[in-house]
């Protein structure tokens, strides 16, 4: 069976989507886990103590939207090697989704990932979730120059790779500021209000075309079976 989809999408060819805290829960905690790492590696980093590793983790995320961007301005940290420590982590908090797996394969057009987060550990939050095979491309923190979500080169850089036509693309991303620059480009944006960190920081109706709390329920509201 194809699918159509709802009116006010029926411009977009191309669907895309963040990773963290967006086609999964916040709520899952995973995030808490990478947190942990993190701060574990600025105590060694830094030779602190955990609380004022938590306080230079939480200002550099903060204030250039990743921790990673921070400590490589501050410290010059190879990135490759922070993303793969921090990203060691079980992924046993995330559920199987096959709803939301059968719905991104209706979608009409492409479907990428968008990410502050590297390759590999997109590619295994996606198996786990079970939607690694929905997706024809994904877009990480490398491809985007180490410049992460608002900034926006990494959007530029995407439409460039991928010859994506912003006034006929969509993304979908819990932090509602990482949507100022896609609109800015005419893209359709919909932000996933769900209590991520920092997620309604600057949010503005200006430049949040939809608002939603699960991107899965939000897809079976979207899409029309059609003959």
């Amino acid at each position: 069976m194809a699918a159509s989809v709802a009116p006010e999408f029926s411009h977009v060819r191309d669907w895309i989507f963040d990773l963290d805290n967006c086609l999964y829960p916040a709520s899952s905690g995973l995030f808490a886990l990478i947190d942990e790492r993190m701060n574990a590696y600025i105590r060694r980093l830094l030779n602190c103590d955990a609380d004022e590793a938590h306080r230079v983790q939480k200002h550099h995320f903060h204030t250039h939207g990743t921790t990673l961007a921070g400590l490589m301005r501050a410290h010059e940290i190879d990135p490759h090697e922070f993303l793969e420590d921090v990203h060691a982590i079980p992924l046993d908090r995330i559920q199987r989704n096959d709803a939301l797996a059968a719905s991104l394969q209706r979608l009409p057009g492409r479907r990428f990932i968008f990410t502050n987060g590297d390759a590999p550990y997109a590619r295994r939050v996606l198996e786990a979730i079970g939607v690694g095979d929905r997706f024809n491309d994904l877009h990480d923190i490398h491809a985007s120059s180490y410049r992460p979500k608002p900034d926006p080169h990494g959007y530029e850089l995407l439409c460039e790779r991928f010859g994506i036509d912003p006034a006929r693309a969509l993304l979908v991303d819990d932090i509602a500021q990482n949507l100022r620059p896609a609109k800015t480009l005419g893209m359709t944006t919909v932000w996933v209000d769900n209590g991520s960190e920092r997620g309604n920081h600057g949010a503005e109706d200006s430049y949040i075309d939809h608002r939603i709390a699960d991107v899965g329920e939000w897809l079976e509201t979207i899409l029309e079976d059609e003959e």
